[in-house]
């Protein structure tokens, strides 16, 4: 099976994370959050995926290639001007004359692929829509199915009272290529406000699959910090299985070719990548994430921090809850807190987290 990765959003709400690379891309602990979701797609055996891009596509497609590196099959179409999701899907039609799956890329979640293709066929659906429960749907799109679970009606960030049902679209489906004609060519369509109303309407068989365990868009930089704390979670998780007393200050995961003082103190949960150099008397961590490449020199504090690779943070510097982007450069003696740090954005008024 095929599989189409929506990843043409600009990604506003993330600024300035997104100022110099498509959202897809920023890293979760480290890994591009496409990359992630290219290698779980491989683990269910789906070996060929087509990527829909609108901004900075090119950043993508020279970190994926062919995706030979990453053991899959990619394919590109390319917008020049955003055409909405159905226009993406609509646009990538030429590459489906089968069964295929549609992931929107912001998205990161346990949802069993396997499983869900399977519930696709034994509900002989033309379109299956993966769902996940919230507390408060008034900010999502809704779905309603009936005691069957095909779905009955699709209500756009409703009020209170405006619907029963506390499950909403996760961003992750699975279409028979025939729907694909119901999506006008050229022209900007809504997938979850056009497409799926319409087809509603006109009888194709919808079917709802739930979907209770991890699911989180990246769409705010709060969402992308949890996004990297559950992540750091999910190993230690790992870890507590295979070690009955293990503590979570003791989880370090380390990279390759990495130098880090002795009199330097590292408290778990803690990611470091390769080529790190930690100097003389820094304390790193709780749930700290440090990309390849990043330098830290000595006397700094960096707590609840992201960092992307090739950072440099001068002498006596404290971080607390900051994010800092790839490639900058943080003079010594900075005191930086719950902040969101891009090159773009040096020695100016800095966005709060």
């Amino acid at each position: 099976m095929k599989a189409l990765l929506l990843a043409g959003g600009k990604g506003t709400r993330l600024r300035p994370l997104t100022d110099n690379l498509p959202k897809p891309m920023v890293p979760i602990m480290g890994t591009p959050l496409l990359e992630r979701t290219i290698n779980k797609l491989k683990k269910y055996g789906i070996n060929e995926v087509i990527l829909s891009t609108c901004y900075k596509p090119q950043y993508i497609k020279n970190y994926i290639g062919n995706g030979e590196k990453l053991g899959v099959k990619v394919k590109y179409i390319s917008e020049d001007l955003p055409l909405g999701t159905g226009g993406a899907i609509k646009n990538s039609e030429k590459f489906f004359d089968d069964t295929f799956l549609i992931l929107n890329s912001d998205i990161i979640s346990n949802i069993p692929y396997d499983d869900f293709i399977n519930y696709h066929k034994k509900k002989h659906a033309k379109v299956s829509i993966a769902m996940t429960e919230v507390k408060d749907p008034s900010q999502y799109g809704v779905i309603e199915f009936d005691k069957d679970n095909y779905i009955s009606a699709f209500k756009e960030k409703p009020k209170i009272g405006e619907t029963n049902s506390k499950w909403i679209n996760a961003g992750i489906y699975i279409f028979e290529p025939e729907v694909l004609n119901e999506i006008p060519k050229n022209e900007i369509v809504s997938i979850e406000k056009d497409t799926y109303p319409r087809l509603l309407r006109k009888g194709y068989k919808m079917a709802a699959y739930k979907y209770s365990d991890y699911w989180i868009d990246i769409g705010t930089i709060k969402k992308y910090v949890k996004a990297n704390t559950d992540t750091l979670l999910d190993y230690y998780k790992t870890m507590s299985k295979d070690k009955k007393s293990f503590n979570i200050n003791n989880l370090i995961i380390n990279g390759k070719n990495i130098s880090i003082s002795s009199s330097s103190h590292i408290v778990g949960p803690v990611f470091i990548g390769n080529n790190v150099v930690i100097k003389d008397n820094c304390k790193i961590g709780p749930y700290t994430i440090i990309g390849n490449g990043t330098s830290i020199d000595s006397n700094c504090n960096v707590y609840k921090s992201i960092l992307w690779d090739n950072v440099t943070i001068g002498r006596n510097t404290t971080l607390k809850n900051t994010i800092i982007t790839s490639n900058y450069k943080i003079k010594p003696y900075c005191n930086i807190e719950n902040k969101a740090c891009s090159t773009n954005d040096y020695n100016s008024d800095l966005l709060a987290i």
